[in-house]
């Protein structure tokens, strides 16, 4: 709770003072009110006295009196009777009260953390314009969970304003005399004729006030009252000494102690004007005219003037009168009802400040404090003379005060505890007011004694209101003694409080004692109680009571030891609900700002929203619009949970406040707070939208808004540029490359500055949400720039926009608006925010009326949005990574370059379905469209081997245009005879002539420029992909200026197509040496080898119906080292013919090629060797055949040299000696012929036969290994364990199986052989045997020719036959050498007899003889001998 400026018994001693009245002759008045003061207000500054006084009790002991304040009031009679209940004046000005005092600017700002919170108090309730936020009561989360409390010096200075009014207002109460007067002072000038007559009629007139029984206000506190008499003295008009002659005279007549001559208006105007005189009256004159209008308003009815100063009453009553009708207006000008400010107390001096501070310390301790202990000790007397008790009521106990008389109750009134009167003479009243003249006088511990005994005599005699207050004032006297022992007796208050409010039906007494009680419980510390207490005296008779009771326990619940701070915000909204329904607005709007503070960002959505909206409506009415359309925004901003009905009313005061805050005038756009706007899901698009296809022309697609960003899509766009640009400058990428981004958005580098291009578009796609339940409608859409060209800069929007939109809630996710922008110049373009017309719903179903018109006019705003993109967290350094940085995004702040080529690209005949291997002849158009010619056009694809635009050297004669396409092959055709299986002529090709080995192909057009709105088109063929399925097939072409030094170097055009490929056919290939040398080949011709190639080919097409048959065409090799000689096929007749799953096997003759001459030319040449199976025969050296032969060759190397490096990874070096073995085994198995299996494919297709044709490839890498056209599936790497410590390396495996197949043999004997055994018992045959290097190096050979088997079968087989002469040779034998022996086979019967029983040993001549190795033996030789 605020803490007051006074400490608690500060407070209490200022609340009951002792009361004296003043009556002024007429005279005295003019005198004093030539300084714009009453001669009660002129004592007021002076009433508090600086230094101690002294009394003594009834036990003669010496009571010190501290600090002691009178208070002065004007004698105004009235007849009013006492009530229970403010009047509606009193109310008024209470109300006056609090509105008048608000906070001050510039006021101390006073923070308290508790526990996640950190509140702000600087007692504003009203928002400062200059601030952009909502409230300066900010709230910061905190992550530490503990309670720190921090207790507010922050006061509420219109709490006690209204605290301190609400008591001097109190009117005179029949149960107790505190505010009863003790003393008058009869004040006449020294300038009237006889001035102790004027003295006379005073006093008599204070007589019959006091004793006529004609008034009923004022109350007296004592019959005899103290008169004390001042003489008056006008030191600027008055003779000095006359006035001292009369005051002899009054010390003679009235006693040196009962009179005082006062000189005043020393000041004259001619000295006045130079010396600065302070006023001290300023600050007491509001709250005096505030209480003496409580009082003399309220009792203005029945107010009847002094018979003395007739005319000077009627004047007081009028000025009364003129005060209530300017009541409002006064109590926001404190200084309207006295005069101008600093005009008090003008002819008053220094000196006359002291005599009037002196006046008042003679008067009180001359005067008022004897008065005051003389009467305590009559009272004394009289109450313990009519007990016959002890003299001293200090030390009495219980009996002395017993019994009396009973209180009398009047004939008429009903029988009510709280209608009970005593008389004046009744012991107790006697008591009690014995009780309030030591409770006066600071004589606290005998004032609680009196009123513990009241008490308890009103409790007996169950007088309800006397009881109370004595109860009431007897906590108070036991909390104020000092030192004291007693506890401070809450429970008397609260016996108090309810006998006020429910016995009595009294609220102000019941306030009075809950605000002492209050203040009493927060000095000890008691925050609970004292807001228990508070929250139990609001109600519904009084708001304004209730609302500022209500914020002061909010207050006691933030200072208490563990602060409740969602019980202080919650009573702070009750509290300022209060005040709004007092008329309170400011303090309201107060009390809403300060409980935001706990509301904010707590996930109590709904009470915000409250809060927010109250904000605004409090603000806009206290003419804060400002303010009103920031909380308004505050609503709207976040997402809330309310009702669509009441979605809208909030959208609809929102708009209200708006419009009212612009007034038209839209200099300065402000900002807008729906809907919603995705800043960082911005996307900016650099070029012109992608043109529709004409016709057969399909486009390409390059790059979309409508596209969504792919991480790896984009790594490989950009791989695919590296290599065109590295092709373009000689295999290096420069240093300073960025990839071309087309299209940024959040995931994309916006470190940069992106290019623009002049007179091309730049869309900017800006992401809108609406978080409410209801629809919103925006209209004339446009972004909002800067440009800046070389230091100047100018800032304009755009008019290219959306002309209207809808945004309903179905769009809450999101909904994005592409806006338009076109550059006329170069320089620095930033796109800052976005400008739109903001319409809201209207209320209920209006129909489309000129007044549903108008309404909606009324509901539509202009403002902006700011387009503000936070860029990608910093981690770089050691700071970025311990701090929270963010780097730039500069996507929106473009820079505009000079023109650029701008180059389109359609296809045509572009196929979407393709048979595996099926190649078919496209056309692509290239189209520039710029004004400034292009260069340098090339293109890079993910699938190279996919597409060709042929070779220049080796391109066929095929129709250029589509229209003369229809039904062409797309290969080179010669027509030849039917020869089935004949040798063609060798061509030796090189690979330069169609692949490049960077993988980019240059697009050959004519004069390697196109020039501004030139386009040109080329043949495109396309081969299916081996693979079936779907596959994604992406083209990048490339393009430059061919204007240099530039700051955009090249462009790039994307294109992306998807492929279906169906199954067509399969062919697998297989090879093995051929035992039989080829014809004309001799056996000292060392490179005279040959092989036999095995092909079967299947029709693998069985999903497709419309495909009748395949038809094998030609069949072609492609090698350095082999050729296809002939096909041996054995059906010679039969066309090659495959319907669905039918297979069929070719066998064909391969040979190595002839040697080159040794040349300079140091280039790789590959020998085409064509086998036509037709009619025709397709030159496969030339496009498209030998470009798709040698792109899918290069594919295959990359595929076998990845493999072949994940293999590498999970294994370990070998020996050196298995891998020199490995080698040549490999050399010696080494093949490398490539089989191009060339077909036909007859599709019925719209009752129309159509041909289609295609090509696969085969790869031999190796005898006795078979090869397949389709592509293998990968499989995955197997995870290899990491091994932390060695281990001995594996033992050397040899490849047994590669060695055993070094050397073939092959035997020439004769079938049959007679022989006469009858004769001759021994039969022997020459037998030859042929040995073959089929390695690249010396092997050395050995040759057992003894029987080692001892299998059952071979001996019987064996047996008579035997190999005579020599029976085991070593030889060696050079790198494809052939050799052959002469052996001697001796059979002893006929019979048949396998001559295939020797063995050959094999190993190459540098290995040791581990690496020797049986080799294999080809199938039994069987020769039978017959007896001649």
């Amino acid at each position: 709770m605020a803490r007051c400026v006074q400490s608690v018994q500060e407070f209490i001693q200022d609340s009951f003072v002792p009361m004296v009245a003043v009556l002024c002759s007429e005279e005295a008045e003019r005198v004093t009110r030539k300084n714009n003061l009453n001669f009660a207000e002129l004592l007021r500054p002076f009433c508090r006295l600086t230094s101690e006084g002294h009394i003594r009790d009834p036990n003669n002991q010496v009571q010190t009196v501290k600090n002691l304040r009178i208070c002065v009031n004007k004698l105004v009679a009235s007849q009013n009777t006492t009530s229970a209940v403010l009047g509606p004046t009193q109310r008024q000005l209470l109300s006056e009260v609090v509105l008048s005092c608000q906070p001050q600017d510039g006021a101390v700002t006073n923070m308290i953390t508790v526990g996640g919170y950190q509140l702000n108090f600087n007692g504003k309730g009203c928002l400062s314009t200059s601030q952009c936020a909502i409230f300066r009561w900010s709230i910061t989360f905190l992550s530490n969970s503990k309670y720190f409390f921090i207790y507010l010096k922050s006061t509420t200075p219109w709490f006690e304003a209204y605290r301190e009014n609400f008591l001097q207002s109190m009117p005179a109460s029949d149960h107790e005399f505190l505010n009863y007067f003790l003393a008058c002072l009869l004040v006449v000038s020294s300038t009237e004729a006889v001035p102790v007559e004027q003295f006379l009629k005073l006093s008599q007139e204070q007589h019959r006030v006091q004793h006529s029984g004609e008034y009923t206000n004022p109350k007296w506190f004592i019959p005899n009252t103290l008169k004390y008499y001042v003489l008056l003295h006008d030191m600027s008009e008055g003779n000095e000494h006359r006035a001292d002659t009369v005051y002899e005279d009054m010390k003679q007549r009235y006693g040196p102690q009962g009179c005082y001559l006062l000189k005043i208006n020393s000041r004259t105007l001619s000295t006045g004007e130079d010396e600065q005189i302070p006023d001290p009256w300023s600050q007491y004159l509001h709250r005096n005219n505030l209480h003496n209008q409580v009082n003399g308003l309220s009792n203005s009815l029945s107010s009847l003037p002094l018979q003395l100063d007739t005319a000077s009453s009627s004047g007081s009553l009028n000025n009364l009168s003129t005060v209530n009708s300017d009541v409002k207006r006064g109590a926001r000008d404190t200084e309207s009802l006295v005069g101008g400010a600093g005009s008090h107390g003008i002819c008053l001096t220094l000196n006359d400040h002291d005599h009037i501070r002196q006046f008042i310390q003679e008067f009180t301790f001359r005067g008022l404090l004897p008065h005051i202990e003389k009467n305590i000790r009559q009272l004394n007397d009289q109450l313990v003379s009519r007990k016959g008790l002890s003299r001293s009521l200090f030390t009495a106990t219980k009996k002395w005060f017993g019994g009396g008389k009973g209180p009398e109750k009047s004939i008429n009134e009903p029988k009510s505890t709280c209608g009970l009167l005593y008389p004046p003479e009744a012991p107790e009243l006697q008591i009690r007011k014995m009780a309030d003249l030591c409770f006066l006088i600071q004589h606290y511990e005998l004032a609680y004694s009196c009123y513990h005994t009241a008490k308890k005599d009103f409790l007996s005699d169950q007088a309800m209101l006397y009881a109370a207050g004595a109860l009431e004032m007897a906590a108070v006297a036991a909390f104020l003694q000092g030192g004291a022992p007693r506890p401070y007796p809450a429970h008397y208050m609260d016996t108090a409080i309810q006998t006020y409010r429910d016995v009595c039906k009294n609220m102000v007494l019941a306030e009075r004692c809950a605000l002492l009680s209050a203040e009493i419980l927060k000095s000890q510390g008691k925050y609970s109680e004292a807001a228990s207490l508070l929250i139990k005296m609001t109600s519904e008779d009084s708001d304004l009571r209730s609302a500022l009771l209500l914020e002061q326990a909010a207050h006691c619940f933030i200072n208490m030891r563990n602060p409740m701070v969602r019980k202080f915000a919650f009573h702070m909204i009750l509290a300022g609900h209060r005040f709004s329904k007092a008329g309170q607005r400011r303090h309201a709007l107060r009390c809403y700002c300060q409980a935001m503070q706990v509301y904010k960002e707590r996930g109590w959505s709904l009470a915000e929203d409250h809060i927010n909206f109250t904000i605004g409506r409090q603000s806009f009415t206290l003419h804060q619009p400002e303010n009103a359309v920031i909380a308004f925004r505050e609503i709207l901003a976040n997402d809330s949970r309310q009702t669509a009905t009441q979605q809208g009313a909030f959208l609809r005061e929102y708009l209200y406040v708006y419009k009212n805050v612009t007034g038209g005038n839209e200099v300065s756009l402000p900002q807008l707070p729906l809907p919603c706007i995705h800043s960082s899901a911005t996307r900016v698009y650099f070029g012109h939208e992608r043109r529709l296809a004409e016709g057969e022309k399909q486009a390409a697609t390059h790059v979309s808004l409508d596209q969504e960003y792919d991480q790896d899509l984009a790594a490989m766009w950009r791989h695919l540029e590296e290599q065109l640009v590295a092709a373009a400058n000689r295999g290096l990428v420069p240093g300073n490359f960025q990839p071309t981004q087309s299209c940024l958005n959040s995931h994309t580098d916006n470190l940069r500055h992106p290019f623009a291009v002049v007179e091309e578009p730049i869309i900017v796609e800006v992401t809108f949400r609406n978080p409410l339940k209801v629809s919103l409608a925006l209209s004339n859409l446009s972004l909002l720039w800067k440009f800046s060209v070389e230091g100047a800069s100018l800032s304009e929007e755009m008019s290219e926009g959306l002309s209207g939109k809808a945004l309903t809630n179905e769009d809450a996710l999101a909904l994005g608006a592409r806006l338009r922008l076109l550059p006329h110049r170069t320089g620095q373009l930033n796109i800052v925010g976005v400008v739109y017309n903001l319409a809201g719903p209207l209320p209920g179903e209006l129909t489309p009326s000129t007044e549903g018109q108008q309404m909606m006019d009324m509901m539509v705003v202009h403002g902006k949005q700011d387009l503000r993109i936070q860029g990608p967290r910093l981690n770089q350094t050691k700071e970025d990574k311990m701090l929270i940085r963010h780097g730039p995004d500069r996507r929106l702040e473009p820079i505009i370059t000079p023109p650029m080529p701008l180059m389109e690209v359609f296809f045509l005949q572009f196929p979407t379905a393709l048979l595996c291997g099926e190649v078919r002849k496209a056309y692509v158009e290239f189209c520039n469209v710029s004004s400034v010619p292009l260069c340098g056009l090339r293109v890079a694809s993910t699938h190279p081997d996919f597409f060709t635009f042929g070779s220049q050297a080796t391109t066929p004669l095929t129709p250029v245009s589509p229209a003369s396409s229809e039904n062409c092959s797309a290969y080179k055709i010669l027509a030849t005879p039917h020869q089935l299986g004949s040798v063609t002529s060798e061509i030796l090709v090189s690979p330069e002539d169609f692949n490049q080995p960077s993988g980019v192909i240059e697009i050959p057009i004519d004069g390697c420029t196109l020039q501004p709105g030139e386009s040109t088109q080329l043949p495109l063929w396309l081969r299916g992909p081996d693979q079936e399925g779907v596959h994604e097939i992406n083209f990048l072409f490339y393009y430059e200026s061919t204007e240099k030094g530039i700051k955009i170097s090249h462009r790039v055009l994307r294109h992306k197509v998807f492929i279906c490929a169906s199954r067509s056919l399969s062919v697998q290939a297989s090879v093995c040496h051929s035992s039989i040398p080829p014809p004309n080949c001799g056996l000292d011709d060392k490179d005279c080898s040959g092989a036999l190639v095995f092909i079967d080919v299947e029709n693998i097409n069985t999903s497709d119906a419309a495909v009748r048959e395949f038809l094998i065409v030609q069949v072609s090799s492609s090698s350095q080292n082999w050729c296809l000689h002939k096909c041996i096929n054995p059906a010679k007749d039969k066309d090659c013919k495959l319907t669905s799953r039918e297979r069929a096997k070719l066998c064909f003759r391969a040979t190595r090629c002839k040697p080159r001459e040794d040349t300079s030319d140091t280039v790789e040449r590959y020998t085409f060797a064509d086998l036509n199976l037709g009619n025709e025969q397709i030159v496969s050296s030339s496009t498209p055949c030998g470009d798709f032969f040698f792109r899918c060759c290069q594919n295959s190397q990359r595929v076998n040299v990845v493999s072949s490096s994940c293999k590498s990874q999970g294994s370990l070096s070998t020996e050196n000696t298995v891998s020199d073995i490995t080698n040549i085994v490999k050399k010696c198995n080494e093949l490398d012929l490539n089989i191009i299996v060339i077909w036909k494919a007859y599709v019925i297709e719209d009752n129309k036969q159509l041909i289609l044709e295609g090509q696969l490839h085969v790869a031999l890498q190796a005898i006795g290994k078979e090869a397949s056209s389709l592509t293998p599936k990968q499989e995955a790497t197997e995870m290899v364990l990491l091994k932390f410590k060695s281990e001995l390396p594996p033992p050397a495996i040899l490849p047994t199986v590669e060695l055993s197949q070094l050397i073939k043999t092959n035997l020439q004997y004769p079938e049959t052989y007679s022989h006469p055994f009858v004769q001759e018992s021994l039969c022997v045959v020459p037998v030859t045997l042929t040995l073959s290097n089929c390695s690249l190096a010396h092997v050395d050979v050995i040759i057992d020719l003894r029987h080692k088997s001892v299998s059952p079968v071979f001996l019987e087989v064996h047996t008579s036959f035997t190999w005579v002469g020599q029976t085991q040779y070593k030889l060696q034998l050079k790198p494809q050498e052939m050799l052959s022996l002469t052996l001697q086979a001796c059979f002893l019967k006929p019979g048949v007899y396998n001559l295939n029983t020797l063995r050959v040993f094999a190993k190459p001549a540098d290995q040791d003889a581990m690496c020797e190795t049986s080799q294999q033996i080809a199938s039994p030789a069987l020769i039978i001998i017959n007896n001649a």
